[in-house]
């Protein structure tokens, strides 16, 4: 391993966490602020980069069927964030503007090209807090998926399987005894013992003191739904019927989001349901793609350049009229 401050890549020669995720590397960058943060990468490097960013005390690894499914077409990154997975945890950082600056530095680091951001659970908001600050330059699109975003009715009481802080102060046997229950609570199907073994194992890291101020980003919840709608990217939103009514606003009000639910899925929906998001990510990566290079073309071709009253091209309104009219995996 050879590393170096400033921001170079620590790159490592081994599979990731132990072997966890077969198909992916495991390297490591050095933030602007000092950390180290550990992350996995899979896939050719020149092709499209699909960015993962895990919720609440969660590894990247979580998304081990994803890296599998998308590593022989796309360039793939799995971020442990800092204080979760095999990152630093550090004493300082744990901050909606910091993490989402660690997001665009690793972005900066090992993509190429406007990414395509999945954000689970706390990683909806970290995601979000790096394009409120950075804007979408560098975002092909937003995949997020299973919490708020600000849009209307606001959350009511946790449930099962959403990220929670137990109270202080608790032994660590007590600790890990609650950690594991919200482990399993992530899940409609049991993973297995020795799954939540190794989640609940990475989920306990953190300080309680850190992870309390993970939970409390002090911004208003407008902070979110002005985050969403300040990109025109395309936006999934893929949640449980929980956030129903918030995905129905989203998309009546953002002119490229579109919503799917999975209705008998735990928290964590694409561990649950992996084909079934697997074929949907792979939908909304295609359809992405598809609409940059419509969009290559109308920068190149003076005949295809005027837009409507709306703002868009001929061209990319046909292509959304196009993926409304024939939805495949959306329905």
């Amino acid at each position: 391993m050879v590393g170096v401050m400033g921001g170079i890549v620590l790159a490592t020669a081994t599979t990731a966490s132990g072997g966890v995720v077969e198909a992916a590397q495991g390297r490591s960058f050095i933030t602007s602020d000092g950390a180290r943060l550990h992350y996995l990468e899979a896939g050719p490097a020149g092709a499209q980069t699909v960015l993962f960013v895990p919720g609440w005390t969660m590894p990247g690894w979580i998304f081990e069927r994803q890296i599998e499914a998308l590593s022989d077409r796309f360039h793939v990154l799995a971020l442990d964030p800092r204080g979760q997975g095999e990152s630093e945890v550090t004493r300082f950082g744990y901050t909606l503007e910091r993490r989402g600056r660690d997001i665009g530095e690793l972005i900066e680091q090992a993509a190429n090209g406007p990414v395509v951001l999945v954000g689970w659970s706390l990683g909806v908001l970290d995601s979000l807090a790096w394009v409120a600050q950075a804007g979408d330059d560098r975002i092909a699109g937003l995949v997020l998926i299973d919490n708020s975003i600000g849009e209307e009715p606001a959350p009511g009481p946790e449930v099962p399987g959403t990220r929670t802080a137990e109270p202080i102060p608790l032994s660590a046997e007590e600790r890990r005894v609650r950690r594991a229950a919200f482990v399993a609570g992530m899940f409609a199907d049991d993973p297995g013992a020795d799954y939540r073994a190794r989640l609940t194992d990475q989920a306990l890291r953190m300080t309680p003191e850190d992870e309390r101020r993970l939970l409390a980003y002090d911004v208003p919840r407008e902070y979110w739904r002005a985050a969403v709608h300040s990109t025109s990217r395309p936006v999934l939103y893929v949640v449980r019927p929980r956030w129903r009514e918030q995905g129905t606003n989203l998309v009546r009000t953002h002119p490229n989001a579109r919503m799917v639910v999975f209705e008998h899925a735990g928290h964590a929906l694409f561990v649950d349901e992996a084909e079934r998001f697997n074929a949907l990510l792979l939908a909304f990566l295609d359809e992405t793609k598809a609409r940059h290079s419509e969009q290559d073309l109308q920068d190149t071709s003076p005949e295809t350049s005027s837009t409507s009253v709306t703002g868009e091209t001929a061209a990319t309104s046909n292509v959304r009229r196009n993926v409304l009219d024939h939805p495949g995996p959306w329905a």
